[in-house]
Formats: C-alpha cells, sequence, structure tokens
C-alpha cells in the first residue's frame, strides 16, 4: 500500500494539485469557472478535487460514505478559510437543496455495483442543471492497475494485469499472498463492477447523455504528484481502437451534458 493510502492530507494535497493544473483548465473550456458556479463532487474524499474551485470563488459540495474522510476535509476546508458543504451519505440517498453546474464523478463509476449503475447515472443527472456538465474520470479495467491492486499490502500492490487472472485463481493468490477479507472483498467487488471503455459509452448513452469531449491518457495526469511522471495523452489511434485502447489507457475524461 502506498504511503498517500494512510497520510490523508498528502493525498488531499496531491489531489488539489492535480485537479488545479489539470481538471480546472480542463472544465473552464466548457463551463467558465468562477463566482457562485456549484460544484458537486461524489465520492470526494476529503475533498481535495474541490479545493481549486473553491479558490476560484464556486460553491462547492461534495458526498462520501466515509465519514472519517468527510469529517477530516471539513478541518481541512475550515483551516483554509473556505466555505464547503461535504456530507457523509449514500449517493443513492443524497438530497440537495439546488442544482449544480459541474458534477464531478473521479474513480468512482467502476466502484458502482453493475446493477446500480443506470440508476446512478439518472440520479446524477437530476442534479445537474440543465446546461451543466458531468465530469468522468476512472480508469479502464483493463489497464495494469485496473483491479485496484495497489491498495494491497503485498507484493501483489505491484504486479500489472494480475486483476485479469480468473477470479479463483486470483482470489487464491490474494489469501495465499497474506492479503486480509476486506481488501479481498473490496478487490472482489471492483472486479465485478468493473468499467472497460466500451461499457461506460454505452451506459452513458442509455440514460440520454452526450458526450461533448473526451479525452484518453497514456500518463494519468495524477501519475504526475504520484509518481513524477509526466502526464501524456494517448495517441489518437489507439485511442479509437476499441477494446485493444482499455489496456494501453491509464485514465479516460469524459465532460457529459444531457442531449
Amino acid at each position: 500500500m502506498q504511503a498517500r493510502h494512510n497520510d490523508r492530507k498528502l493525498y488531499f494535497e496531491e489531489l488539489a494539485l492535480t485537479s488545479s493544473e489539470f481538471y480546472l483548465s480542463y472544465l473552464n473550456k466548457f463551463k467558465k469557472i468562477g463566482k457562485n458556479l456549484k460544484v458537486l463532487e461524489i465520492g470526494c474524499g476529503e475533498g481535495g478535487n474541490l479545493l481549486p474551485f473553491a479558490e476560484q470563488g464556486c460553491f462547492v459540495a461534495g458526498m462520501d460514505l466515509n465519514k472519517t474522510k468527510i469529517n477530516t476535509g471539513n478541518e481541512y476546508f475550515a483551516a483554509l478559510k473556505f466555505g464547503c458543504d461535504l456530507v457523509c451519505c449514500d449517493f443513492f440517498g443524497y438530497k440537495s437543496a439546488y442544482k449544480f453546474d459541474i458534477i464531478i464523478i473521479h474513480d468512482v463509476i467502476e466502484h458502482i455495483p453493475s446493477d446500480k449503475k443506470r440508476k446512478f447515472m439518472r440520479l446524477t443527472i437530476a442534479l445537474l442543471n440543465s446546461d451543466g456538465v458531468i465530469f468522468f474520470a476512472f480508469p479502464p479495467w483493463q489497464m495494469p492497475f485496473g483491479g485496484h491492486q495497489q491498495i494491497c499490502r503485498s507484493i501483489i500492490s505491484k504486479i500489472p494485469f494480475i486483476h485479469l487472472l480468473p477470479q479463483r485463481l486470483y482470489t487464491a493468490i490474494l489469501r495465499v499472498s497474506g492479503e486480509n477479507s476486506d481488501c479481498i472483498k473490496e478487490l472482489l467487488s471492483i472486479r465485478e463492477a468493473k468499467m472497460p471503455i466500451e461499457r461506460f459509452e454505452k451506459l452513458y448513452k442509455s440514460v440520454g447523455l452526450r458526450c461533448v469531449d473526451r479525452t484518453m491518457w497514456f500518463i494519468n495526469p495524477h501519475y504526475k504528484q504520484k509518481f513524477n511522471l509526466t502526464p501524456r495523452r494517448q495517441s489518437k489511434i489507439i485511442s479509437h481502437l476499441p477494446y485493444i485502447r482499455n489496456y494501453f489507457t491509464t485514465s479516460c475524461f469524459y465532460v457529459l451534458k444531457v442531449r
């Protein structure tokens, strides 16, 4: 397991830097970022992605299932003297008195159970202003660490593509490697909820969303903070090759609007 998974302040700061350098400017092309713009992040953790938007005068809100992260995030924002509305709840029960201009869903859709993904998308649309945009970012299932095996404490955390093994073999290797039952349960839930690019595109079209922009990354922008790697967009040729692109793309950016 990487240190940032334990050092939450470091993780918060890294997310804020990535968001400031890549997400803010990217989304500004589709929605002018500024005072009074309402921004929601679903699955916000401590809210690192939201900080740059707050700095630009946006009203920021977020929700997450993890109460500790929400409480910590509220403390971080208060210490920086920025207002926010971070709440702990299940998204399927989330209520808001207003709608949002931008909804951020970063590394979340691949965790939503397959039988709930369509409902998740429809509830997200219900929170969006008529001219608002939804920003999705997620790792395709088949990419080297698409199984999120980096959360493991054993050597498994460093082995690419191991999550693509047959489930019984994968589970057996996790057990033999000493991973605890909670970790194995989470990894298998991610396996069930996996999100290849093709499945995602079929999903958003089925609920009445259209793609305003799609950017695929060979080197994920967040890897600049995590691994000191220079972000690099996927080649246009590979990004248009169904199925093959999933193995060589570490992150997908989609900006969606209601048709």
